[in-house]
């Protein structure tokens, strides 16, 4: 295989991450196989040609149905709302297409079932399929799994994660896709959270078993938008229902016995893109903050006493995850270089014929946690396994 002709279906916010990613990943690694930004597929002909000419896109087309027949195309990507999640990837698979889907999997847990079903189908035919939890491929996230797997911070004991954004404070921001169940699963729990989540599980090397939470919809009315006016339009006349929660909280069992608290909120004034996650063991302890992406606080308490305290360590070296394929030492990566850190992964892995991680099954496993929130919410907090 020396070209990996991909289709991407979808070609709003995580279009553009995702195109960066396929177009600068090649560019940067020494991959065994060069991702061909082939087909770009969204429902309004004019703005998917427009993004295609701006992201480098060689072709469109509004129909992803004809974009998975076709025989020059060897990879769908999907980032478009949820709702659409299970059906693209289930029959791109049966056709045979490698499948990148944004996270989360699906908008419920029996439709995670099918996809990952499909996936395991799919995988003994040698076609394979991956979720997209790009934050696992931030350098200092995936030095902190490395140090914990090798056991720098001793036995896991306690985990502590949030994800504070703050995009929804102003009650008049309008009613989006993101904010209605039936498109987007759910709210800060689902967009936010599942990142929390995944990210806890991937440092940790271990599954939650149970939770108990609840979550809550702060403002539960907003400004519609005028028809056909995108996201970015202006209100129109009248108010419609949030379906989704804007805050979820709840605490879970790791499958090693560690307790972890979770915050999710889209509420959160001030807080932009705080995704934070500290892991405490017996040894030691990681903690790592996306507004400080470049950076991995790390705790060890073996040292003498009159040396401890939470040491600073710059991930920036040729040596730390994925950082020598890019600038000389010390200099910073940003949010847009995971995507890059994806795609490589992602082509590796299929040419040379190894499962990609993380898999449908693994998105199969943060959605049971996620419909474990939403149960134990409903049953006023009781603790629930999500199995």
């Amino acid at each position: 295989m020396t070209s990996m002709r991909v289709a991407m279906i979808g070609y709003g916010f995580m279009g553009a991450a995702h195109s960066q990613g396929w177009r600068v990943a090649p560019r940067f690694f020494d991959l065994p196989a060069t991702p061909a930004m082939s087909l770009l597929v969204g429902r309004n002909g004019g703005a998917v040609a427009s993004a295609a000419e701006k992201w480098g896109w060689t072709e469109t087309s509004t129909d992803w149905r004809a974009a998975i027949a076709r025989d020059d195309i060897d990879v769908i990507d999907i980032v478009t709302p949820g709702d659409s999640h299970a059906e693209i990837a289930i029959a791109a698979l049966e056709a045979g297409k490698h499948v990148l889907c944004e996270k989360p999997l699906a908008n419920s847990v029996a439709e995670a079932e099918a996809m990952a079903s499909a996936a395991e189908r799919a995988a003994a035919r040698g076609v394979f399929a991956m979720v997209g939890f790009t934050y696992r491929r931030v350098p200092a996230a995936t030095f902190a799994r490395d140090l914990v797997a090798n056991g720098a911070i001793g036995d896991v004991r306690s985990v502590r994660a949030e994800y504070l954004q703050d995009w929804l404070v102003d009650e008049t921001a309008p009613l989006a896709w993101r904010l209605q169940k039936e498109h987007a699963g759910s709210g800060a729990l689902g967009d936010i959270g599942a990142h929390a989540i995944d990210l806890a599980q991937f440092i940790t090397g271990q599954r939650l078993t149970g939770v108990a939470g609840t979550i809550d919809t702060v403002v539960a009315e907003r400004p519609l938008l005028a028809e056909g006016s995108g996201l970015s339009g202006t209100a129109g006349a009248g108010f419609g229902a949030v379906t989704v929660d804007d805050v979820a909280l709840f605490t879970g069992r790791f499958e090693g016995g560690a307790l972890g608290s979770f915050v999710a909120s889209r509420m959160s004034t001030g807080r932009k893109n705080a995704l934070r996650i500290e892991v405490s063991g017996s040894r030691g302890a990681v903690a790592f903050d996306l507004e400080d992406m470049n950076a991995l606080q790390f705790y060890d308490d073996t040292a003498p006493a009159d040396r401890r305290g939470f040491t600073k360590i710059l991930v920036t070296e040729p040596v730390h995850p994925y950082v020598d394929a890019w600038w000389p030492a010390g200099h910073m990566l940003g949010y847009e270089h995971g995507f890059a850190h994806q795609a490589k992964d992602f082509v590796e892995a299929i040419a040379t014929g190894v499962q990609p991680t993380p898999s449908f099954a693994d998105g199969l496993q943060v959605q049971r946690v996620l419909g474990a929130v939403e149960r134990s919410s409903e049953a006023s907090g009781v603790w629930t396994p999500t199995a």
